[in-house]
């Protein structure tokens, strides 16, 4: 019996000031801002970027071609999906048949929360177990599957959440 055995760890990775990763992880091609922490057992892959004081909790998944705003929280077990199946099974591999997935900055996403490509704006909270499937253009707490509005967020919220 033959098996192919792949080491990664930390490869290839451009770290900003202060970063604190705990491993295990699999980090590697990708960017990780200022001040941002990454929890063991975290994948993130090649041409993530994560900007600056974000927060990666444990067993969370970044895919290729994710794009994280700076001050951001991703909550344990969070999913990122960059394969639709729009074919009827997954791309194998084909990475033209991938989309990406924009997070704004001072977004909240909770445990085990799963997100297609979609685009997030600034100031959103995503609730723990959601499915969010369409992009999110209104700042607000978003909850289930799919995910939807609950509730906007006052103005001074974003308004000091800004500020930061």
């Amino acid at each position: 019996m033959s098996v192919l055995y792949k080491q990664v760890g930390i490869k290839d990775v451009t770290f900003g000031e202060q970063v604190v990763v705990v491993e295990p992880v699999n980090l590697y091609g990708c960017s990780i801002g200022d001040g941002s922490f990454i929890g063991p057992f975290v994948e993130i892959q090649k041409g993530v970027t994560i900007g600056k004081g974000c927060r990666i909790q444990s067993h969370s998944f970044i895919c290729e071609l994710v794009s994280i705003g700076d001050s951001c929280f991703i909550a344990h077990g969070v999913m990122f999906v960059n394969d639709l199946f729009a074919s009827g099974g997954p791309a194998g591999g084909d990475a033209t048949k991938w989309k990406s997935t924009r997070l704004g900055n001072h977004v909240s996403v909770g445990s085990h929360a799963t997100l297609l490509p979609v685009s997030i704006c600034d100031h959103v909270v995503i609730g723990a177990g959601a499915v969010v499937t369409r992009d999110i253009t209104q700042p607000g707490i978003y909850a289930g599957n799919p995910a939807r509005l609950l509730r906007s967020l006052p103005e001074s919220t974003v308004d000091s959440a800004t500020s930061l």
